[in-house]
């Protein structure tokens, strides 16, 4: 794999960028596509049409739901800022935000009632809060290194 890593020196800021965008925009894809389209279709007939087949096991629908929507949510976590000042950055927020809606209304109407969705919003949340925690972090740690930087400064 040594030839496939990622060397700081070598690779291109810009090369790198297009390259997450390539596979987070493929990677959403994916799973928005298995959001709407769970495996397995959906009942035709009977007591459950339109309802997810998968979701006639709901531990394991619960798992795939809770592992698709973390993906999904995570993959457009990168998508965002990866375009931040392109051209047109305000319509992909829109879209990408839309997707996401999207997907919660295809994932609701093809889940029965009696799985709960509290995991999986929970899962669309996680990324984004533990980005924000790390930035909180990275901001509260760099504050106090530059307080300490300026300490220094004074004491000598």
């Amino acid at each position: 794999y040594k030839p496939f890593q990622y060397i700081e020196d070598v690779d291109k800021p810009s090369d790198v960028r297009n390259i997450l965008l390539v596979v987070a925009t493929l990677i959403a894809s994916v799973t928005f596509q298995v959001g709407v389209n769970p495996p397995g279709g959906v009942w035709q007939e009977g007591d459950h049409v339109g309802k997810a087949i998968y979701a006639s096991e709901p531990a394991t629908y619960s798992i795939f739901l809770i592992s698709n929507t973390l993906t999904l949510a995570t993959s457009m976590l990168i998508i965002i800022p990866l375009t931040y000042k392109f051209p047109f950055h305000l319509e992909i927020v829109i879209a990408t935000f839309s997707m996401a809606v999207t997907y919660g209304s295809a994932v609701v109407a093809v889940t029965p009632h009696e799985i709960r969705f509290r995991y999986p919003i929970a899962a669309f949340a996680m990324p984004f809060i533990l980005r924000c925690l790390i930035q909180l972090f990275k901001v509260l740690v760099f504050k106090n290194d530059h307080k300490s930087d300026l300490e220094n400064d004074n004491n000598e």
